[in-house]
């Protein structure tokens, strides 16, 4: 027997939760923010619809909350976004296991600059209230 703490086998396998809503905690910020970018009119806010010709697009909505996502957790980074939309639970709970490229994300940033400056003081005035509105989105998750 050893004196250290071990972990399993990582080839071991596991019967994990089948559905990504169970690694979301009810009290997650994600949720707050996908509650909120729901309720907003996108089109009033100067959100395009989608283009007529060519590959569809990402619907702005699912932007819009990677976007929050990246202000609320300091990562402002293009490229950092999409490693964490690949690998963060709660990001791919948010946008629908969607991993956009680094590219996609940053002319979001550029392209729609009057869009999401008109959001920016909404953004912030959420998150300030994130934390106080935690438990009324866990009480709607339910």
């Amino acid at each position: 027997m050893s004196r250290f703490i071990e972990g399993c086998d990582r080839r071991q396998r596991l019967l994990l939760p089948d559905c990504v809503d169970d690694y979301v905690a009810d009290d997650s910020a994600v949720r707050v923010v996908d509650v909120f970018v729901d309720e907003l009119d996108l089109m009033a806010l100067g959100f395009v619809g989608a283009a007529v010709t060519g590959r569809p697009g990402y619907h702005p909505a699912t932007m819009l909350k990677l976007y929050i996502y990246g202000y609320l957790n300091q990562v402002q980074s293009s490229r950092r976004l999409e490693r964490e939309a690949g690998r963060n639970v709660e990001l791919m709970w948010l946008t629908g296991k969607l991993a956009p490229d680094f590219k996609t994300i940053a002319d979001l940033a550029r392209s729609r600059q009057r869009a999401a400056a008109s959001c920016s003081s909404a953004v912030t005035w959420v998150s300030s209230r994130a934390a106080r509105w935690r438990w009324m989105v866990a009480g709607c998750a339910r």
